[in-house]
Parts: structure tokens; sequence; C-alpha cells
């Protein structure tokens, strides 16, 4: 039986992810959830109607309807996609592509993404145009357990289907709450994790049959599907408890789906509602790669009509993807063997695929413009030490290990203290320790600046354990009294409070640091933050002139006084800042200066501490 208003449902869930991919609703990731409910609904129905008519349930038959509806779109998809990500991305990032490639067809994407930590919510410069599989790979993972989990306890009757359905919703919902905390990317990825809001579908068809008409019903599951997509944003913690405001706005509007209002009726069922429902499968594989591949074409972030543009792209090619590719299919009267042999060939060219692509990705690029270099992108990208022996913290952690360089048994201890832009500094300070002979102790986080401002939770990062490391680690400079304590940081970070100016923000940040650290060293010296790539440049100078990569805009110095200000970036900038100082790369990245590049400044940066009284 077709339900018109599920379709309306579908189109508002695959819109919904669209328009929050172009960054025009900030909750718009929501309507994977509205997929997740609507697909348990539909799915434990199929499975419970059959079990009631003949018994049993073919196994075999629902895994070839599975296969004929998703497969053929969703391997089209991922073809074009990778031929057209391995034309446009820079040779050194096909390694990633193909990487990604073999995770989309291998049905795991959701666990490999989050063992890579691939970030949904926070995806960086080139993000891989095939994240959004890991949402495909929840559903099939869930379809290939879900029908035997049923048809199992079917046997003991609906009471027991019933009771097994719901503390599996309820176990899986409290996981969820659970691993959001501790493991956040995890939890985002995870079928365990996910398989209460397909249990909250499942759930619908277990409601008794009422001719009471509750008119509030649907503008409540309306209203709560608005409040999540506008209010809701990259710093949600998700899923857990917040996941159940549109989960159970979907589930209270297909159970009221009788009593829906005129307007809510005529919406759904309208012409466009329909069409676009009809095509959100291949709506949704398309909208990610329709957005991210134009943008690594040019180089840098869409603009707003550009993004409107590539809406429209997305919505045509899925019409056409839908026309020629899905339907078609989906209808053809296909012999089972077909079907599994296809599903087997185009599994493995996917995989071969991935293969390829990964083995032709170069490190090596001549770069293009006035003045000609060679690079090795692998030694351009590489990150400091810190972060290959652990001693870099990163999300979840709250206190640094022993992180002694240098001379070990000197009497003269410097203490690097800060985020990421702090441990940028640790190769150059690392060899100066081993040059002058002091000891070097290195104390740094990711995402966590030394100044003591609150930032808001945003995907992985979680301010709780933020504010942990620096009080551990406040606690070990007071032991230490080193003779001096170099401290930086990211000064872009979002503040917590939006009713104060992020200036003002900044500066008691700094007031706060300046008083913990008081009486703990001789020298308080900031490194004021480098310059502020807007392209990842490594990215940018492997497939563009580098006169183009060379935007980098410079770091105002919003420092208090209090503290011994070293400015780099006058050692990185003339009138403008360029990619490539002195025939080195100065970034790995879209923020961070490169080895290379701070083991050349190391001159500049020795005679700055000299001049502030740091070595004689």
């Amino acid at each position: 039986m077709r339900i018109t208003q599920i379709q309306g449902l579908r189109a508002l869930a695959a819109i919904l992810v669209t328009v929050f991919h172009a960054r025009l609703v900030p909750g718009g990731f929501i309507g994977v959830d509205i997929f997740y409910v609507i697909s348990g609904y539909l799915i434990t129905g199929l499975i419970l109607r059959e079990i009631d008519k003949t018994g049993t349930l073919d196994l075999r038959s629902f895994y070839q309807r599975r296969i004929k509806r998703l497969l053929p779109t969703s391997v089209f998809v991922l073809f074009m996609t990778a031929i057209m990500a391995w034309i446009l991305f820079p040779p050194i990032t096909r390694d990633a592509l193909g990487r990604d490639l073999f995770a989309a067809a291998a049905y795991i994407s959701n666990y490999l993404f989050a063992w890579w930590q691939n970030d949904y919510q926070n995806l960086n410069a080139t993000p891989s145009p095939f994240i959004h599989y890991w949402s495909l790979a929840v559903e099939e993972q869930f379809y290939l357990v879900w029908p035997i989990f049923i048809l199992f306890l079917a046997r003991y009757g609906k009471k027991v289907v019933l009771a097994a359905i719901a503390a599996t919703t309820l176990l899986s919902l409290l996981f969820s709450i659970y691993l959001t905390q501790v493991a956040p990317i995890w939890a985002f990825y995870s079928l365990p994790t996910r398989a209460w809001e397909l249990g909250f579908g499942a759930l619908l068809l277990f409601l008794p049959e009422t001719n009471k008409k509750i008119r509030i019903l649907p503008w409540l599951g309306f209203l709560g599907i608005v409040f999540a997509s506008l209010n809701f944003n990259e710093n949600t913690a998700f899923p857990e408890k917040n996941a159940l405001v549109p989960v159970l706005a979907t589930f209270v509007l297909i159970a009221s789906i009788n009593y829906w209002p005129p307007l809510f009726n005529d919406l759904a069922n309208s012409r466009l509602s329909q069409w676009l429902g009809a095509i959100s499968y291949p709506l949704y594989l398309w909208h990610w790669p329709a957005l991210v591949l134009p943008s690594s074409a040019l180089g840098r972030p869409l603009r707003f009509y550009e993004r409107f543009l590539c809406i429209a792209l997305t919505i045509v090619l899925a019409h056409y993807t839908s026309k020629y590719i899905e339907e078609p299919l989906r209808h053809k009267n296909l012999a089972p063997r077909t079907i599994y042999r296809g599903a087997v060939i185009t599994t493995a060219a996917s995989l071969l695929a991935s293969g390829v692509i990964a083995l032709s990705a170069s490190s090596l690029i001549t770069t293009k413009g006035e003045v000609s270099y060679q690079f090795d992108l692998v030694q351009v990208m590489e990150k400091p030490g810190v972060y290959g022996d652990n001693c870099h913290v990163n999300y979840g952690e709250t206190k640094s290990g022993f992180c002694t360089y240098g001379n070990e048994n000197s009497s003269t201890t410097i203490v690097l203290y800060g985020d990421s832009h702090a441990a940028q500094w640790f190769p150059t300070l690392e060899k100066l320790a081993n040059e002058r002979g002091f000891k070097l102790i290195s104390l740094t986080k990711s995402a966590c600046p030394a100044v003591d401002a609150k930032r808001p939770d945003q995907g992985a990062f979680k301010m709780v354990h933020c504010t942990k490391w620096r009080e551990n680690s406040i606690k070990r400079i007071a032991q230490i009294k080193p003779l001096a304590v170099i401290t930086s940081s990211f000064q872009y970070f979002t503040p917590a409070n939006n009713k104060i100016s992020r200036a003002q923000w900044w500066r008691d940040g700094q007031r706060k640091l300046l008083k913990d650290l008081k009486g703990s060293t001789d020298h308080l010296i900031y490194i004021s933050d480098t310059p502020r790539p807007i392209r990842d440049i490594p990215n940018c100078l492997a497939s563009r002139d580098s006169r183009v990569c060379d935007s980098t805009e410079k770091s105002p110095v919003s420092i208090i006084s209090g503290f011994d200000v070293i400015n780099p970036t006058p050692w990185l900038c003339s009138s403008y800042c360029p990619a490539i100082v002195d025939g080195t790369v100065a970034y790995r990245d879209a923020s961070h200066i490169s080895v290379d590049m701070a083991l050349k400044l190391l001159p500049k940066l020795e005679a700055a501490l000299i001049a502030k009284g740091l070595f004689s």
C-alpha cells in the first residue's frame, strides 16, 4: 500500500540534507533521521505483512528486492563521482579517494569513516565526495540483520515481536546517549547507536487503531522538525537525546497521517513533493558530490548563488538517474542468479576501481607560476613529531604524557603550551633545545587553545575535556617552574557565549591564562597567531597556478599586556602572504605552517627569544 504522505516526507528529508550541505539550514542533517524512521516503518511493515500472509518470510526474495532497489543507483553515482573526483582532485588526494571509494563500495563506510575520524558534522577543507554513503551503509546493515531478527521472533507471536523491538530500541537509545559523550564520531556513524531511530519507525506498526482525532499531533510533529532544522547545528551533540526531537516528530507525523490538516496534505500530495519524493534516493546520492566537486574544481568554498546552481544540478541529475537507472532496473523482471551476479560484479568492479585510483596517487608536484618549484607533498603535509609520538593530545584526552625533549638532564626547562598552533612551533623549539642544551616539555592539545576561552562543543570536541586538560597542564607548569612558557593559540574559534564580542571573549580568556601562569615562570612568551590561509595550500599548489594560492590573510595581533609578544607574520608576509616563502611551502594545510617552514624560521625565532631575554 502506497502512502502518498510518506512520499512527501521523503521529499522533505532529502531537501533538508541537501540544504544543510549547501550551508543554508544549520540543522538539515536531521533529514537522515527522518529517512531512518520512514525506513524502519516501511521495511518492518513489509516483513510483518508477508509473515502474516504466508507464515514465513522469503529471505532470498527480500534481499533480491533490496539489491534491485538500492544497488544500481548507488553504484552508478559512485562510479560517476569517482571519475569526476579523479579528474578534478589533486593527484596526492587519490590515495584517500580510492580508500573512501573502497569503504563505500564495501558497505562498511560508516565504520571506516569513524575509524579514519571523518567527522560528518565538521568536514575538512577537502572532504570525501563519498562521505554521505555512511547513512546507506547503516541502512544496508539494518536490512541485513532486521528481517532475520523479526522472522526469528515471529514464531513466538506478535507480543514477543513488539517487546523485542521496544527493548532493542530502548537499549540502542541508551547506548547512543552514552557513546555520544565518550566517542561521538562512533556514535554518529554506528548501526547500534542508530538502530533506535529505525526501531521507532517499526513501533508505529503496533500503535492501536483509534478514531479519535488529536488535531494537535501533526502540528507538534511539524514544529519539532522546524525546531530541529533551525536550532540544531554542527555544535549539537548527536545523535544521543537530541535526535529524539526529529525522530519523535517524524513518529508523530506518521502516526497521525490520517488526521493531517488540509495544508499538510496539500503540500505532501502536490506534484512537486511527489516528484521529489520519487527521486529522493538519487537526490540524496547526488547532492553531496554536486556540491563538493565544483568547490574542489574552483579551489574555494562555493558562493551563495553557486550553491543554488548546484542544488538545481542535483535535482536534474536525480531526475534522469531515476528515469533511466533506478526505475527501469527496479521494475525489471530479473532472475535471482542475474541479480546476485550483478551485485557481485558491480561490487568487485568498485573495489577494483578503488585500488586503481589509489595506485594513481602521486605526491610529487611542480608548481605553475612565474617561478617553478618541485615539492613532495607528503613531506610538505608532514605533521610535527609530537603527533607521531602521541604527545599532542587528541579529542577525549585530558592529560599530556611525559613529553620531554632536548637535554633531559638540563636544569633549564622551557614549556611549549597550547593547541595545534602552538604545536606547529615544536620542530623549531626541539631543534633549538638540542642546539642550546635546554629541556623542552611539550603540552599541546588539538582544538584546545592555551587562552582560557570557552568554546561550544563541536563534533568530537568537548569543552569539558579541554577544561580538564588545561587544569592538569597548569598544575604541571606550576610544579616544573620553567624558565619560560612559550604559548600560542589559533584565534578564530567560535565563542561559547554569543552575548559578548569575540574580541572581549578572547581578551577575557587571555587574562585568565595570565592569572593562572603568574608566578610559575620568569618569561611568559606569546607567539601571536600565524597568517590564516583561506585555501588548503598543498592541494591548491597541486592543482592550480601558485599565484592563486597567495591568498593567505594576516592575523591581527590580539594580545593583552602582560605577555612578551613575538609576531611571526613579518617572517611569512610582506605586502601579501605567499604560499611559498623563499622556496619553502609555508603551510601544510589550510591552517598550520609546515614543518620545513617552522625549521626555516629557527634563526628568526631564536633572535626574537634572545631579544626577550631568554638566552644570553
